[in-house]
């Protein structure tokens, strides 16, 4: 290889033409993707880029004229003023000049900068005088961290000397404003993130415990200490040499993800976004089946962000009492072993966890017993660390600690802040091998929004929340149940063991549940409720998929749900779990409907359990207490009584037994009021019901009318979540829907009335409906799910089959289906809709042409037909 192709200083300037840098640039990074490949420092790669970086732009500054230009210095700033340069940075650039400019030499500027861009480079840069630059920087915090990072490049030594002479602490952003301002930039890009780490497409450079953070770190040091590195840290006794290690360990990761990021994606971009990180993680040398290339890095990921986020927060408060002198807080003393330092908690000996490592634990308890305490002081924070890392075994293996343990959890504090730090700094980790395991464990989906142990820790949160005061209008059903949990420490176990087996291979369910028997009776539980916490962790998926993917109108579904339950304590705590790990699996999964359903699947099963599950309801009952009460709703609303008796006898028996009262009551008034019957009903109920709008339908039965009513409304941008499919006694659809917003919210009341008259329009239409083609998203497109289509064991006394449908989530689906079942002349007589990240998993109700069960051939020829369809509709 021709040796100027990677050092542009053999060159003279005048040979740096543009095809000539281009060449140049292409080499250079073939050269680097091919040194990344085998394994060089990723040190010496960034370092590489820059370097050869300041030798093209010292040529072509020459070629330019700009060599000869007296005053004029080209610096370099931000990253690359620390001479670190990606595949792709960006190349900041300071022109300085200590008077304005003359026309001759700005045109040549202009030049200078205008090849840049046609070499594709990402150039940011100014052109300012000294008293420019400090004018800015003292109103920008960014631009102040610039210009103190600055790096002459090649130019006027004097003039950049005037720069370094007038950003001098003395005279420029004093330490101590500066530390008070970064640590406010900080905690305003954190919030960004919602303050967490754990997102399932990070931004590697920004997000908390990234490299924004670890910069955040050398800025403050460089500033106070003159620190040019991390490594004189070292020296000056706010790191020692672990820490160093720890934190050059973490940038190299960090540094290597950002590398293969940029040589993926071919541009300055630091999300790692679901369509890339296959391919990062190929490039990083991740090896496995499936998805575990990408689980494997991501894993390494979060394990990482979480390092760096616990060594920031501990070094920046060392720095707050050096910089600001916040040493002499009020110190009050709370135990022998422990004091309060303003509200943070400090250990007074400072070998006590070294000696003692039950004292960790000790420590935490005290956060619980205190609410004042707001968090850990810096040194004790890296003692913690210190002992921490220096355990030979588990902590749980100690029985002193399993004793505190259990006082911990018994605590009713320890959910406020307690479990979360345990979690944070890794003694959860230090504690159970189990947990240990889970730590930045990642599931490749769309559904699961953190990895494993920061959803778990999420759970505990939720079900600490249960027992606040607030917690009564989000969820009052579950703050009435954990107010009268006799042992609620067993909740708290439950969750903390309901996921602990993930990534392990085979049933997570069972798996924990053996693990949280074992550990239930290692600590001293009684057998009975260790058989509890077991059986919430093996059950702790029950309610959830009974309520949304079973009809719970259905007796046969609630006693079989009621069975397993056994008892009212089991349902008590099941449900608690149940909302609290809906609720912290992503930000919006939890919402109405499914708190609808959760509700009326406790009640239900709450009432046969106490009527007993030997004495079934009788159904004959019901059916007249409804109609009862439906007659009274009408005659309140003055509705003639003649036309009731008339109506209720096309319907099937059935409808009663599955609508409420108010439904049946206003299902009749509307469908008496009709004018025409032969022309289509479409009713929204004006008070959504049950989390989401109820849409009903009153109008000839017609081949196909689920599919037609499936592509209105998605048409109109609303997702089913609920079907109930029925026919009169003399051909009319009694179909009742409910729809949601694309956000989980009713139908807003604005489109009620436009949605009624469209729909309406689109039902009497004799076209066939249209179903939108639609690409699939970003996200969408990394996923494979083959359809499948599972045929369930019927019901004991049911009349129909129950079908399963698992499909890759994609527009229309809903509509292609119910032309399917169309196409086969089969009955669908009712759906639950469930979508779980980028899949579906739908429920359907069938019967065939005869209203029987489907036939083994019948489903066999279902199954084909279905999968040709969805497969054929996923690949376009």
């Amino acid at each position: 290889m021709d040796a100027s192709l990677l050092a542009p200083a053999l060159l003279s300037p005048d040979k740096l033409t543009l095809t000539r840098c281009k060449e140049i640039l292409a080499h250079l990074q073939g050269w680097l993707e091919q040194r990344f490949d085998a394994g060089d420092d990723i040190n010496e790669l960034v370092s590489t880029r820059s370097q050869h970086m300041d030798q093209l732009l010292t040529g072509l500054w020459a070629r330019h004229g700009l060599a000869h230009s007296p005053e004029l210095a080209l610096v370099a700033v931000g990253g690359y003023g620390r001479g670190e340069l990606h595949p792709c940075s960006d190349i900041d650039l300071l022109i300085l000049c200590r008077h304005e400019l003359n026309e001759p030499l700005s045109e040549r500027i202009g030049n200078f900068i205008t090849q840049l861009w046609d070499l594709h480079l990402e150039v940011g840069h100014s052109v300012r005088s000294v008293a420019e630059c400090v004018e800015q920087g003292k109103q920008d915090i960014t631009v102040a961290t610039n210009l103190i990072e600055a790096r002459l490049i090649t130019g006027c030594y004097d003039t950049f000397a005037d720069l370094t002479r007038a950003t001098a602490p003395d005279r420029f952003w004093p330490s101590q404003a500066f530390f008070e301002a970064k640590r406010t930039e900080q905690s305003e890009r954190h919030r960004q993130f919602r303050d967490t780490s754990y997102k399932l497409e990070p931004d590697i450079k920004n997000s908390p415990g990234g490299l924004r953070d670890i910069q955040t770190i050398s800025w403050v040091a460089r500033r106070h200490f003159g620190a040019t590195t991390l490594g004189e840290m070292v020296s000056h006794g706010f790191l020692d040499q672990a820490e160093y290690d720890e934190l050059q360990d973490c940038q190299n990761f960090l540094w290597k993800l950002r590398f293969a990021l940029h040589t993926v994606i071919r541009r300055p971009d630091n999300r790692l976004l679901f369509d890339r990180q296959r391919a990062v993680a190929t490039a990083l040398g991740y090896a496995g089946e499936g998805n575990e290339p990408i689980e494997h890095m991501m894993k390494r990921y979060y394990q990482t962000v979480r390092r760096v986020a616990e060594l920031n927060e501990m070094l920046l408060q060392l720095f707050d009492e050096a910089i600001l002198g916040h040493i002499a807080m009020d110190v009050k003393s709370l135990t022998p072993e422990f004091r309060l330092r303003g509200r943070l908690i400090d250990v007074v000996d400072p070998r006590l966890f070294s000696r003692e490592p039950a004292a960790m634990l000790r420590l935490f308890y005290q956060m619980a017993a205190y609410p004042q305490i707001a968090g850990i002081y810096s040194t004790t924070l890296r003692q913690l660390r210190e002992a921490r890392r220096g355990l030979s075994g588990f902590l749980c293996e100690r029985a002193d600690c399993r004793r505190l343990f259990m006082m911990l959890i018994r605590h009713p504090g320890s959910g406020r802040l307690a479990l979360t730090l345990m979690h944070r700094y890794g003694v959860l980790a230090a504690y159970l091998p189990q947990w240990n395991k889970i730590v930045g464990q990642m599931q490749f989906d769309m559904f699961h929004a953190y990895p494993v142990d920061e959803h778990t820790h999420r759970v505990l949160k939720n079900i600490a929340r249960f027992r606040d005061e607030s917690c009564r209008r989000s969820h009052p059903l579950c703050f009435d149940i954990a107010g009268r949990l006799r042992k609620p420490e067993l909740l708290l176990l439950a969750g903390l063991f309901h996921d602990i087996a993930k990534g392990r291979g085979g049933d997570h369910s069972t798996l924990g549940a053996d693990d949280a028997l074992d550990f239930c009776l290692a600590h001293g539980l009684d057998r009975s409720d260790a058989r509890l916490v077991s059986w919430l962790v093996r059950r702790h998926l029950l309610m959830s998929v009974t309520a949304q993917r079973r009809d719970i109108h259905d007796p046969e579904v609630i006693r079989d749900f009621a069975t397993q339950v056994r008892d009212e304590l089991h349902l008590d705590f099941l449900y608690c779990l149940t909302v609290a790990d809906i609720c912290a699996t992503n930000d919006t999964l939890w919402n109405d409907w499914k708190g609808s359903l959760l509700r009326e699947l406790y009640f239900a099963t709450q009432k046969a359990l106490r009527r007993g599950l030997e004495n079934p309801p009788d159904l004959r009952l019901r059916i007249r207490e409804n109609q009862q009460q439906a007659r009274r709703l009408l005659e309140h609303l003055d509705t003639p009584e003649q036309g009731i008796k008339p109506l209720w006898a096309r319907f099937p028996a059935d409808y009663f037994l599955r609508h409420t009262p108010e439904q049946i009551a206003w299902h009749c008034r509307h469908i008496l009021a009709h004018d025409d019957p032969r022309k289509p009903l479409v009713q929204i109920s004006q008070q959504p019901g049950r989390g989401g709008s109820e849409l009903f339908i009153y109008c000839p039965d017609s081949p196909n009318l689920f599919g037609r009513v499936a592509a209105a409304l998605d048409q109109k941008n609303l997702n089913i979540h609920d079907a109930q499919i029925m026919t009169s006694k003399d051909g009319y659809a009694l179909d009742t829907f409910i729809v949601l917003e694309p956000d989980g919210q009713p139908v807003s009341g604005d489109r009620l009335s436009e949605l009624c008259t469209d729909l309406a329009l689109a039902l009497d239409s004799h076209t066939p409906p249209v179903v939108r083609i639609r690409p699939p998203s970003r996200r969408h497109r990394e996923f494979h799910v083959p359809t499948r289509v599972l045929f369930l064991e019927p019901e004991r006394s049911s009349k129909r089959t129950l079908m399963e449908l698992v499909a890759l989530d994609t527009p229309g689906l809903l509509a292609r289906t119910g032309a399917v079942f169309s196409r086969l002349g089969l009955n669908l007589h009712a759906a639950k809709i469930t979508t779980i990240g980028e899949r579906v998993e739908d429920f359907f109700s069938l019967t065939n042409g005869e209203d029987r069960p489907l036939t083994e051939q019948e489903q066999a020829q279902l199954r084909e037909k279905l999968v040709d369809e969805l497969n054929h509709e996923s690949k376009m």
